[in-house]
């Protein structure tokens, strides 16, 4: 058996794996633990009664966070004309076509998110085995290709996360940083709980949302009393 290091077992006297938290006594439990030389992120792991086999039950979408992520996102557009110029009055840092799409077959790919016009689509479809293993392809599900790619741009430098379930039907994404107020991480929580709640597909059975848990990026998870939050989150 691994010995555990001094920080895990630290956290592991701290942390009860049987209880569920209080948000504020659980996001307490992170700040204290998270002793990492940099600003952990605190992300949350949900657990959906969804059967992840089924492509109708898959849960999949982006929302934009009351208090943003912390990250500071850089954003690459492909759009030409007018769409072109209001991505680069809304804060992109890259903008092109046929240019932006070799500079990504070179292998540079200095951004977090790449957001597409439609009509961009046939340049973009073109690097599906570039961007696709990266997470980074555009697609409409997540509001990453659209007509309007200002809005898109501003979403995104504005704290915009993309949630979907893996096999086994647990959204994996992030709420904030450790540093942030425990009002801030809480309020971004019950964001993102409510709108997965109406992503909730008509297949899914009982109980949609099953165990919430945050942990910041080198910490265990703390799994958190739905009671204690926003009616409408839990």
């Amino acid at each position: 058996m691994a010995k555990l290091t001094k920080r895990m077992s630290v956290i592991r006297d701290k942390v009860d794996a049987t209880k569920q938290y209080d948000i504020n006594e659980a996001v307490a439990l992170l700040k204290e633990l998270a002793t990492a030389k940099f600003v952990e992120s605190v992300d949350v792991a949900v657990n959906l009664s969804i059967d992840a086999r089924k492509s109708d039950q898959n849960v999949r979408g982006a929302t934009v966070l009351p208090h943003g992520t912390g990250r500071s996102v850089r954003v690459a557009v492909f759009a030409q004309g007018a769409n072109a110029e209001a991505a680069k009055a809304a804060g992109a840092e890259l903008v092109g076509m046929e240019d932006l799409a070799d500079q990504i077959k070179k292998g540079e790919m200095n951004f977090d998110v790449v957001i597409a016009s439609p009509d961009a689509m046939r340049v973009v479809g073109q690097l599906g085995q570039v961007l696709g293993p990266r997470g980074l392809m555009p697609n409409p599900k997540v509001g990453t290709v659209t007509p309007n790619v200002a809005e898109a741009v501003k979403n995104a430098k504005a704290g915009q996360v993309r949630y979907r379930n893996d096999k086994n039907g647990i959204i994996h994404t992030t709420i904030g940083k450790v540093d942030f107020d425990t009002d801030k991480l809480k309020e971004n929580l019950e964001s993102l709980l409510v709108v997965l709640k109406k992503a909730k597909p008509s297949q899914a059975k009982g109980v949609f949302i099953k165990k919430v848990s945050i942990s910041t990026t080198m910490g265990a998870g703390v799994a958190v009393d739905q009671a204690g939050l926003n009616a409408a989150a839990n």
